[in-house]
């Protein structure tokens, strides 16, 4: 049980988390505020898959650029794409299905953006916290 309590682990685990998830919801967001109000598609089966995309494609994006101040490029950008696929394929379901189940389909309103946003944090973290104690690795590097 001591395992899962090392504060110091919860804290770097949800600094981890917290930057997976802003680099996620940016890509995430965007793609569906983009089929949202400029296109006719309504579809989840469309919509979700991009949207999951783009926001993996985020993430590794401002982590790469985060990295940019401690490393090269090439070694920034090595450890970005290195980030857990768990950890963020994970958020963007919890993120999309909460929006689904919210919304009724993949859609932002202001009242659905603070729930997503918190289940799309807490679904990872412990994942997160459980990655960096037993590889020393936080999701994101």
């Amino acid at each position: 049980m001591k395992f899962w309590l090392q504060k110091d682990k919860w804290i770097s685990s949800a600094l981890n988390t917290f930057v997976c998830l802003l680099g996620c919801s940016i890509g995430d967001f965007g793609t569906i505020l983009y089929f949202q109000y400029y296109t006719d598609i309504k579809s989840i089966i469309i919509i979700m898959p991009i949207a999951i995309l783009n926001g993996i494609l985020t993430s590794i994006l401002l982590e790469t650029i985060l990295l940019l101040k401690t490393m090269d490029f090439k070694n920034a950008f090595k450890t970005a794409t290195g980030m857990s696929l768990i950890s963020m394929i994970s958020m963007e379901l919890a993120m999309n299905l909460t929006d689904i189940m919210l919304e009724g389909s993949l859609k932002l309103s202001l009242s659905s953006i603070i729930p997503v946003l918190a289940v799309g944090f807490i679904v990872p973290w412990p994942y997160n916290y459980w990655r960096l104690m037993k590889y020393n690795k936080g999701c994101c590097g």
